[in-house]
């Protein structure tokens, strides 16, 4: 399976549109947001397809918002995610979660994804993939990451979009 993978768009839709559009041609079967989405409208960007997401620290989450995301047919997140996908076990965290520094030093998943620090990175904790994949807003480049569960393989791809 390979998995696209994005974060800190802050509310531009253009941006995940496009981040969208270039994953997809890149070969994603499914998307993770990790977080500082900007508004339930940012995730009409995501819907028809397999996606999930975590609250970023920007992010305020109205409870009215439930409806519309999950008639998009998005799961409403309550806090950091734990998949299983591909026979691997992968952690979806913001970044400024509590729990994230332990889930870091604990390097119990396959793989850790998340956002926040607008830089990619991978990086290697004991047997655990570490992966942020930049960001879509407020970044010298913009950029996401797929990555492929199959052959552990990873591709940073920028995205040029209109950022308004």
């Amino acid at each position: 399976m390979k998995l696209g993978i994005m974060s800190d768009n802050h509310g531009r839709m253009h941006a995940v549109r496009q981040a969208r559009i270039e994953l997809e041609q890149a070969g994603a079967e499914a998307i993770v947001h990790c977080g500082d989405i900007g508004g339930p409208d940012v995730l009409d960007e995501l819907a028809g397809c397999t996606c999930w997401f975590v609250w970023g620290n920007m992010d305020d989450p109205a409870p009215s918002w439930r409806g519309h995301v999950e008639a998009l047919g998005l799961p409403w997140p309550n806090g950091p995610l734990e998949l299983h996908l591909a026979g691997k076990r992968l952690a979806v965290f913001h970044g400024h979660e509590p729990g994230f520094a332990r889930a870091m030093r604990a390097a119990q998943y396959d793989y850790l994804i998340y956002g926040h620090t607008h830089r990619c990175a991978d990086q290697q904790v004991g047997t655990m993939r570490v992966v942020n994949p930049g960001a879509l807003h407020r970044a010298a480049a913009r950029t996401v990451a797929l990555l492929d569960l199959a052959d552990d393989s990873l591709q940073f791809l920028d995205v040029q979009a209109l950022h308004v």
